[in-house]
């Protein structure tokens, strides 16, 4: 894959537009509820965010022993959902827009309609908001944590990432840890053309973004020993991949997921930031675009064919075995595991709806239930303890 310095062109690669057959708009939310003062055995509960135009939320939800949720409370952000231009499904076309921090017990929620970052403290299935933060851009998307330093990724106006340094439950921005990613802000449609995710390698070493049709690149930015980006990423051109969500793979690579060809690919990223494929899967699905990790498992959401795709990595990576689909509700957008990795939550942007599977020993997956998002048509980020 050819290194390449960062260039305002763009092309838009047709197969992200798939997800357009799932056309929704999103109503406005009630007033929040008040949260349940019922308290979870810890690690026992799932988050997803509302993205409500009017007011950004929380759902928080309780799982049982067998995996199934039910409504525990509801949180306000302080701050507002967003939706990005020509999206349907997935308003915030981002992977990580709500962050779960166990070494930490926080939550970071991202409200793209008001520039801000929420974080609240995670107390079983209760929350309790903690701080409201600028996200140093417009309509932050994706929010990356390693030990005491916080990414925040930006979407608007040609994208970009601001650091933080945490400390306790609260976030302190760092002027010197910002960096524009200088995407071309005029592309269309506007939600292919934005950045998709901000995330560590295991190691913390470096940041990677990815910039999806809006270049078809990989950006990797050298961190230093304070939390500090290098001056400018090093960019891996990846012609029509509109490379979307990924996790990390050993110390430094990652799991990627490629709108274009709709698969799933292993990066080596080195240590001079170049990155390079090592495998690569196709789906056979439309706008695959998600993916998490259990372990060596690896799940990717297929927003175009309402259908999640299991994946078996071996050798490091360096082998995908495709596992079959599961179907799910319209719309499949982010997913999160729980801790033990028994079960699998699968957020549906279209109904705002939750489907519930089980992990099998064999990698495929067996759902056991639905759960409704209030007034979740449009919601995007979900998290798992």
């Amino acid at each position: 894959m050819p290194v390449v310095p960062r260039r305002l062109g763009t092309t838009m690669a047709t197969a992200v537009a798939a997800v357009a057959i799932l056309a929704v708009s999103a109503p406005s939310a009630p007033a929040a509820d008040s949260a349940s003062t019922r308290h979870a055995d810890p690690g026992h509960a799932v988050f997803a965010q509302t993205n409500n135009l009017s007011g950004n939320q929380i759902i928080a939800y309780h799982r049982d022993r067998q995996g199934r949720l039910t409504q525990a409370g509801t949180y306000d952000t302080g701050g507002l959902g967003g939706q990005l231009t020509g999206s349907v499904a997935d308003h915030l076309a981002s992977q990580g827009s709500l962050t779960y921090d166990s070494q930490h017990g926080l939550l970071f929620a991202v409200n793209a309609g008001s520039n801000t970052v929420s974080v609240f403290r995670v107390d079983g299935d209760r929350l309790k908001l903690r701080q409201v933060v600028g996200s140093g851009g417009r309509f932050p998307v994706s929010v990356a944590v390693h030990d005491h330093v916080v990414y925040v990724l930006n979407a608007l106006d040609g994208g970009s990432i601001q650091g933080y340094e945490l400390s306790g439950d609260h976030l302190a921005r760092k002027d010197g840890w910002h960096r524009c990613l200088g995407l071309d802000p005029n592309a269309t449609p506007q939600f292919t053309n934005t950045p998709g995710q901000v995330g560590f390698v295991r190691d913390g070493s470096q940041l990677v973004v990815t910039t999806k049709a809006n270049g078809n690149d990989l950006d990797v930015f050298a961190i230093d020993h304070r939390g500090a980006p290098s001056d400018s990423p090093v960019v891996t051109n990846l012609p029509g991949a509109v490379p979307f969500g990924f996790v990390p793979n050993d110390r430094r690579g990652i799991f990627l997921t490629e709108a274009g060809p709709n698969a799933l690919a292993t990066f080596d990223i080195h240590r001079d930031g170049s990155a390079r494929q090592v495998a690569f899967a196709a789906t056979g699905q439309a706008a695959t675009c998600w993916v998490v990790a259990i372990g060596d498992l690896l799940y990717t959401s297929n927003a175009g064919s309402a259908t999640i795709s299991g994946f078996r990595a071996s050798d490091h990576g360096r082998h995908l075995t495709a596992l079959g689909h599961a179907g799910t509700d319209p719309g499949t957008i982010d997913a999160a595991a729980s801790s033990d990795g028994r079960f699998l939550y699968v957020q549906t942007g279209v109904n705002g709806i939750i489907d519930e599977f089980t992990v099998n020993h064999d990698g495929t997956l067996t759902q056991i239930g639905t759960a409704a998002i209030p007034d979740g048509a449009g919601s995007e980020g979900i998290a798992a303890s």
